[in-house]
């Protein structure tokens, strides 16, 4: 259904009307299709909601007209312009007044639907909102509520802030409690949801921009030589002295950054066992995270550098635990190894000792000699493992 359509549902003076639903078609990263087949889903499987859906008319219309579950319950906004997942919130409220977001927000501040859903730019969504739909009154900072999985019979609890705001105050947290127990009590059916606290950490510094500003000078010089005190005072736009209030000195600063650091390398080699699929074999997964691994720290070189070769390094007492979680990572995926009938050469602690050893080497060679005719990594890796870890049935495509 095209143009300004009635897809409200109300047939009788009785019959209840439809909750609309404004949906931005173009947020996501898998394009319109796999929204309009989302909302094709939730039409089939809820009769009583309709929808609005905003983007360039010439593309939605096909892909609507193909579900028949949206046969008059969806209504096309035309909306050429699009906001990217690389927009910055700032220049889109000055630019974005065409886009497929604008428009699908504008929806809900007219009363034509109930709730606006986007897969798009959540920094973009966000500011919008507050711009466009304003705050609730009372509401002084608005957060971003996520289902967090559970064994309650609910099966979800309801989290926020998702958007990690550290600088929540007293305030905000209590605003965030009462928003959550609001949505849980009208969500999830709970009379008297229970409210808890997450804490992102006990570290006074943890979340502070100074991390991230010598972060960024790491990156830029490639090591720690480019960060100072005075160096990111002067990014933050603020004194020295206010920066010695959180860090006692240099050293403590880079630690910082360190630890956020060893902490995103371990996420990369979760995330690349998590991508080899379950129903891969121990030894693929194993093959995917030391992927994951030499892949981060090719593709941080300067944080990587830091990361082995400072007197702050993983083996210095703040560093340990930190550092020690792509290790464990690789002690685990050595043990599923043997589990599943490999002998190994060793402990498990042993191989994946020598593995790191190797991994580090191959980031770190290949990082100071671009240059040398460096073989493929797996021509590299594949061997070491198979000698470490023989599995009884590993193919030659690892």
């Amino acid at each position: 259904m095209t143009g300004n359509q009635d897809i409200s549902g109300q047939t009788s003076g009785t019959a209840p009307e439809r909750i609309i639903i404004s949906v931005d078609a173009m947020g996501g990263d898998k394009g319109p299709a796999t929204v309009v087949a989302g909302i094709s889903r939730s039409a089939k499987a809820n009769p009583d909601i309709g929808f609005i859906l905003h983007g360039p008319r010439a593309t939605l219309d096909p892909l609507v007209a193909r579900r028949k579950h949206l046969a008059g319950r969806c209504e096309i906004r035309d909306a050429q312009g699009i906001v990217s997942m690389e927009d910055k919130p700032g220049d889109i409220l000055r630019s974005s007044k065409d886009s497929s977001m604008w428009s699908a927000l504008e929806s809900v501040r007219t009363g034509e639907a109930g709730v606006c859903v986007s897969c798009g730019n959540t920094g973009a969504l966000m500011l919008l909102s507050v711009v466009r739909l304003r705050k609730l009154p009372g509401v002084y900072r608005p957060a971003i509520a996520v289902l967090w999985p559970s064994r309650n019979p609910q099966e979800f609890n309801v989290m926020l802030d998702g958007g990690a705001d550290v600088k929540a105050d007293e305030r905000d947290l209590l605003q965030y409690a009462l928003m959550g127990a609001s949505y849980a009590r009208n969500g999830l059916g709970l009379a008297r949801p229970r409210v808890g606290l997450l804490n992102v950490g006990t570290e006074e510094f943890k979340g502070r921009p100074e991390i991230k500003l010598a972060s960024d000078l790491i990156a830029e010089h490639g090591s720690a030589e480019g960060v100072s005190i005075r160096a990111v005072a002067r990014r933050a736009g603020v004194s020295a002295p206010s920066v010695y209030l959180h860090f006692d000195d240099r050293d403590a600063l880079i630690s910082a950054v360190l630890v956020q650091r060893f902490a995103d390398l371990g996420d990369a080699v979760v995330e690349g066992i998590e991508a080899a699929g379950g129903d891969a074999s121990p030894f693929s997964r194993l093959v995917a995270g030391c992927h994951a691994y030499i892949a981060y720290g090719l593709g941080n070189p300067g944080h990587y550098r830091v990361l082995f070769g400072t007197p702050v390094g993983p083996f210095s007492p703040t560093m340990s635990s930190a550092a020690a979680e792509s290790l464990n990572l690789l002690v685990e995926g050595i043990a599923r190894c043997e589990e599943a009938g490999a002998a190994i050469a060793g402990t498990p602690l042993d191989v994946a000792t020598i593995v790191w050893s190797s991994l580090h080497g191959q980031v770190m060679l290949r990082v100071v000699s671009p240059s040398f005719p460096w073989p493929p990594v797996d021509a590299m890796l594949l061997p070491l493992l198979r000698g470490l870890v023989r599995m009884p049935d590993v193919t030659a495509g690892g």
